[in-house]
């Protein structure tokens, strides 16, 4: 049974969730699946948007062919060549052998790249502002460099108003049936894996965002068609508002994120503490384990929130091996624009500050709170006043 879904009577869904693979990019845990997002387009002539990953190639072969309904393909379009997008590319054009390549040239290179394989006798090569007409239904080109890999673009078709987006506007989470954001709860259910899926995967790359919504704010745009996660034809502004605040490093709201590494529970015990005099002042708090939550939810906290505490057990002369790790995970996806205080705990020799401070030297416009809280093996009674000094300072 095929499980393809139309975005409008010419444009059609046929890709699909996986719910099998733990590890995105073998890096970033997947509890609630992905989505492998395909497009046909059908007009006199017939325009497949992007393939899929390896672990649904047959279910999306499947979808395909009972989409075009005994039709011919005449051009798939690839608008990126990572590997969850492209590793179906060669399987499509055994299986449709006069099917056009319409792409630019730095992809045609990576295709040569990853399949030993010209393919460029079957290619039409497209650049900025170049346009393909399949009838009624005309695609317009955009590059899209380094969103999040040199050779992205995106295309837009101006018929239906339909902005294919590659990468860009992706979410994490399997979707069971569901393909538009309007069928679900977006901001209970998938809001907090598109952040995480946007700060991980494209986070650093913040200048060449905002370059595309340049773009895209001048086009009239009725639906937004992702690689990844729902298609968005309703309340574009809420995704769109989210990007624009993550693409300039801006948080999306007040609040304190307590982010710690504790040993034997009394750097954790200083973490709480803060944390609830924090909420006594009224300010929201979240509070992470970086032993036990992935550093991938580390880097989403840092997007979200406009201040952030690290507070580190000393370890071999440093600071914890997970809030180093951390720390250095946030700094390569450009982490800038926030206030950031500091609370270590050492029993002979208070070593974390320093070590977090050194990883921090390179961040952009910083605010770094000067007085640390130091603990030597344990928060004493009499150090009350240089919490409720820094939680004052940090509720400001």
């Amino acid at each position: 049974m095929q499980t393809i879904r139309k975005i409008s009577e010419s444009i059609i869904y046929v890709g699909g969730d996986d719910r099998r693979t733990a590890l995105f990019e073998g890096v970033y845990p997947i509890p609630n699946g992905v989505t492998y997002n395909s497009y046909l387009i059908l007009d006199e002539k017939t325009c497949l948007m992007d393939t899929v990953d390896k672990s649904i190639v047959e279910g999306w072969l499947e979808n395909l062919e009972y989409a075009l309904g005994g039709r011919a393909l005449d051009y798939v379009v690839v608008h990126h060549m990572e590997p969850d997008h492209s590793y179906s590319l060669m399987r499509l054009l055994e299986k449709y052998p006069n099917a056009q390549i319409v792409t630019n040239k730095k992809v045609l290179d990576m295709i040569v790249q990853f399949f030993n394989v010209d393919v460029s006798v079957r290619a039409v090569v497209v650049a900025e502002g170049s346009s393909l007409s399949l009838g009624k239904h005309e695609l317009t080109f955009t590059m899209a460099p380094m969103v999040h890999w040199p050779e992205v673009m995106m295309s837009y078709e101006k018929a239906e108003k339909v902005m294919f987006t590659a990468d860009a506007f992706g979410t994490f989470g399997a979707l069971g049936g569901a393909i538009f954001a309007d069928e679900v709860d977006f901001e209970r259910d998938y809001l907090d894996e598109a952040r995480r899926y946007y700060a991980n995967i494209v986070g650093k790359y913040g200048v060449q965002v905002k370059a595309v919504l340049a773009k895209a704010a001048k086009l009239d745009i009725a639906a937004i068609c992702p690689l990844h996660g729902p298609v968005w034809r309703e309340n574009l502004g809420l995704i769109l508002d989210k990007y624009t605040k993550w693409a300039a490093y801006e948080p999306e709201e007040k609040g304190v994120c307590i982010v710690y590494g504790s040993i034997y529970g009394h750097t954790e015990n200083m973490a709480m503490a803060l944390a609830v005099k924090l909420r006594e002042r009224g300010v929201k708090t979240r509070v992470i384990d970086s032993s036990v939550s992935h550093v991938s939810e580390i880097v989403a906290a840092a997007f979200r929130y406009d201040r952030l505490v690290f507070a580190s057990a000393s370890y071999n002369g440093g600071a914890f091996v997970k809030m180093e790790d951390a720390l250095h995970d946030l700094m390569a996806h450009a982490f800038q624009n926030r206030r950031v205080a500091i609370m270590q705990n050492g029993s002979w020799a208070p070593s974390a500050a320093n070590t977090l401070k050194k990883i921090l030297e390179g961040a952009k416009n910083v605010e770094l709170i000067e007085s640390v809280v130091t603990a030597k093996s344990a928060l004493k009674p009499e150090q009350e006043s240089e919490l409720d000094a820094l939680a004052d300072e940090l509720a400001k």
